[in-house]
């Protein structure tokens, strides 16, 4: 496994929350509750997690104090949210990568591999999460 791949998951822990129909851009993006869970775990992990937002594709999850833009991708099922499937991905791939804030190239694997590291780990230790595997393309429909 490596940070380029997503993380599939099923879990009823992550239902549709009322309301959320309302901050969708484009219908069946549903990952508002898992979104709200990983903001809090990678929070007690030391992340600095300003925010999370609805986009066109899914959930961001947005994480500073990083020397290039770094987040984490939440998307859930379109045509079924009651199935319960999410996948989640880390924004960025390991490698070297120019930085307007170091104005110079950064080694991004270190910090893309220990976000998706603590990934595993907060979405494993959950006995309500039932995790479907690590694809390389995305595993929704």
């Amino acid at each position: 496994m490596d940070a380029t791949c997503f993380i599939h998951i099923k879990s009823e822990k992550f239902p549709v929350l009322p309301g959320e129909d309302d901050e969708l851009i484009n219908e069946g993006t549903y990952g508002k509750a898992l979104s709200q869970f990983l903001e809090s775990h990678l929070k007690q992990r030391s992340y600095d997690v300003p925010f999370f937002c609805c986009e066109d594709w899914g959930w961001w999850i947005e994480i500073t104090g990083q020397p290039f833009k770094l987040g984490v991708c939440v998307y859930g099922t379109t045509s079924t949210p009651e199935n319960h499937e999410h996948c989640v991905m880390v924004s960025e791939s390991p490698g070297r990568r120019w930085s307007w804030r170091k104005f110079g190239f950064v080694d991004t694997a270190p910090r893309v591999n220990k976000l998706f590291g603590d990934l595993r780990e907060i979405l494993a230790s959950d006995g309500d999460i039932e995790i479907l595997g690590y694809p390389e393309g995305y595993p929704l429909d």
